[in-house]
């Protein structure tokens, strides 16, 4: 069952072959695939698995009681996680849902091999544990960030630091996401998402390509703050 791919999740690390294969065996992990589109689990649901991504792409979202959609997060790097707070939280439903914007392959691990003790006491499911401490302190501190960008006083502040915090050395923002989903991340309207780009353009703070973005006054975004 031992997918090589498996071997790019930092949930493995420090695991070779015979260990991934004994811990998957032992968890009774299995691989799942979803069409585009579907629904891998759903907001309201009981959690009882975590998921590591294989193959494509998945957003985690939310929706408000009037129907608008939050975008939490997006997945699409083979070795991905996502789920997995729910193995630590004594709560009976999913707060957001993860939708899968590709053909995905999960590979689907039961959420109770972490929230219990092993019974064999193996050597392997206690190294899990540990990597997985590790990933939920390093996204609780992406999350701290994300807080605070949220908190800024404008869209234009909201857009430079996202601008700057994924810029690249060669003056491009290193983001995968479209206006809707870079609208959604920022917790505004796509029209008012557009008009500040373009306004912004317009003043030769930044430039914009399509998908692809460029800084091009990075002082006066850096000024902002």
């Amino acid at each position: 069952m031992m997918d090589n791919r498996m071997k790019q999740s930092r949930l493995f690390a420090g695991m070779n072959d015979g260990e991934l294969t004994a811990c998957l065996q032992c968890c009774g992990a299995g691989v799942v695939r979803y069409r585009a589109d579907e629904i891998v689990f759903r907001q309201g649901e009981r959690p009882t698995k975590l998921f590591v991504l294989l193959s494509g792409a998945v957003s985690v979202c939310q929706d408000s009681p009037s129907g608008k959609r939050t975008l939490m997060n997006r997945f699409d790097r083979t070795g991905d996680l996502f789920g997995e707070v729910y193995a630590f939280l004594d709560r009976d439903e999913y707060d957001y849902y993860a939708l899968a914007e590709t053909d995905l392959e999960v590979l689907e691990l039961p959420r109770a091999f972490l929230y219990q003790p092993c019974a064999n006491g193996c050597a392997h499911h206690n190294r899990m544990t540990q990597n997985m401490l590790t990933i939920l302190a390093e996204k609780a501190f992406t999350l701290n960030r994300k807080l605070q960008l949220l908190s800024l006083p404008t869209l234009r502040h909201k857009i430079a630091a996202l601008m700057l915090r994924n810029l690249n050395a060669s003056g491009l923002v290193a983001l995968k996401m479209n206006r809707e989903e870079m609208a959604d991340y920022l917790g505004v309207a796509r029209p008012s998402l557009s008009r500040e780009l373009l306004h912004m353009q317009e003043e030769g703070l930044l430039q914009l390509d399509g998908r692809q973005i460029a800084v091009t006054d990075v002082e006066t975004l850096q000024n902002l703050f």
